[in-house]
C-alpha cells in the first residue's frame, strides 16, 4: 500500500503515450476520418483478436519497460511505467490492451477519451514524457510543463541493431534549452548569433522543455540494470564556437550525454541514420521531417518557431 498523499508512481519515469503512436493504426484512422467513430469502434471490435502491429514509438517503450525487472507487483525494480492515454473510445481501447499484452508489454493503466483531450490527466499521472499524435494535446501539455511530442506516423522505424540500449537523439535549442539564443538567430541573423553565444559560452542557458526527461533518464541510467542502458545524443544545428555554451550549461545541469553532433546546419537525418535512436526530438518541422525517413521523429511544438 502507498503511504496517505503518496502515488506508486512517485519516482518512477512515466511515459504516457497515445494509441496511434505506440500501434499502427493508421488503416484504422482512415475509417475514423472518412465515416465517424462508430464505425471505427465497430472495425476495432472486429479485429479485437488481431493485434496491431508496432507504430512508431513501439521500440521505444518496449525498451523503456526493460529496466523493470520481474513482474509488476510482484517484486523486482519498476522504474519504469507506460500509460495508454488516448482519444480512442473504451471499447477500441480494449484492442489497445490486447496488442500490448501479445507483445508482452507490461502496461496496466490506460484512460479513453472518445475524442475529448486527454492532455490533462498527465498531472495526476506524473508524467515525464507525452507521445501523441494530436497536435493541439501536445501543444497543450507542453504548455502545462510536460515533455511532449507530436509524433509522425510515418517515420521509419526504430533499427533492431541495439536490442539492450535505449538510444535517444535530442535537438539543442527550444528542446533541451530554452530558446533564448534561437530568438536571437531568429531576429538577427547567425553572425549575430555566434557572437551572443560566444559572448555568453560562460553562462548556461536556461532549461528547455525536455531537460526534466533527460534528467529522469539520467537518473533511471543511475539505477539502472545489467542488462539495459541508456545512450543519448545532442544533435544541434549549432556549430563551433557556439558549440561551447550547449556542452558548458550539461556540465552545469550535472547532466552527461554519449555523443554531441554540432553540425552547422547540415540535415540531421542522415546522421541519425547512423546513430540509430528509438526517438528523436526537434522543435523544427523541417528537421522532423528530414529525420523521419530514417528514424522514428516527434516534433516538440515549442519555442519561437512553434509561436
Amino acid at each position: 500500500m502507498s503511504a496517505p498523499g503518496s502515488s506508486p508512481l512517485d519516482g518512477k519515469l512515466v511515459v504516457a503515450i497515445s494509441s496511434r503512436a505506440l500501434f499502427d493504426f493508421e488503416q484504422e484512422n482512415q475509417v475514423f476520418e472518412q465515416s465517424d467513430d462508430r464505425a471505427y469502434m465497430a472495425l476495432q471490435l472486429q479485429r479485437l483478436e488481431q493485434p496491431a502491429r508496432p507504430g512508431v514509438a513501439f521500440s521505444l517503450v518496449k525498451k523503456l519497460l526493460a529496466f523493470n525487472q520481474g513482474p509488476p507487483g510482484g517484486g523486482g525494480s519498476q522504474p519504469v511505467e507506460v500509460v495508454i492515454l488516448s482519444r480512442n473510445d473504451p471499447v477500441s481501447g480494449m484492442r489497445v490492451f490486447r496488442s500490448a499484452q501479445h507483445y508482452g508489454l507490461p502496461i496496466q493503466r490506460g484512460s479513453f477519451t472518445r475524442g475529448q483531450p486527454p492532455w490533462r490527466y498527465l498531472k495526476p499521472l506524473h508524467a515525464n514524457l507525452f507521445l501523441s499524435t494530436h497536435l493541439s494535446d501536445v501543444r497543450a501539455a507542453l504548455d502545462a510543463g510536460v515533455p511532449a511530442a507530436q509524433v509522425y506516423p510515418h517515420s521509419a522505424h526504430a533499427s533492431e541493431a541495439h536490442p539492450h540500449e535505449v538510444r535517444i537523439a535530442f535537438d539543442g535549442d527550444a528542446v533541451l534549452f530554452s530558446d533564448e539564443a534561437e530568438r536571437v538567430y531568429q531576429a538577427q541573423g547567425l553572425d549575430a548569433f555566434q557572437r551572443h553565444e560566444s559572448a555568453k559560452a560562460q553562462q548556461p542557458l536556461l532549461a528547455g522543455p525536455f531537460k526534466p526527461l533527460l534528467t529522469a533518464l539520467q537518473r533511471l541510467q543511475i539505477e539502472g540494470t545489467p542488462a539495459m542502458r541508456i545512450r543519448t545524443a545532442l544533435v544541434t544545428a549549432r556549430s563551433a564556437p557556439a558549440h561551447e555554451r550547449a556542452i558548458r550549461t550539461l556540465m552545469d545541469w550535472n547532466i552527461e550525454v554519449d555523443e554531441a553532433m554540432f553540425l552547422g546546419g547540415l540535415p540531421k537525418g542522415e546522421f541519425l541514420r547512423e546513430f540509430e535512436p528509438d526517438f528523436f526530438f526537434d522543435d523544427q518541422t523541417g528537421h522532423i521531417e528530414s529525420a523521419a525517413r530514417h528514424v522514428p521523429s516527434g516534433h516538440v511544438a515549442s519555442g519561437v518557431r512553434n509561436g
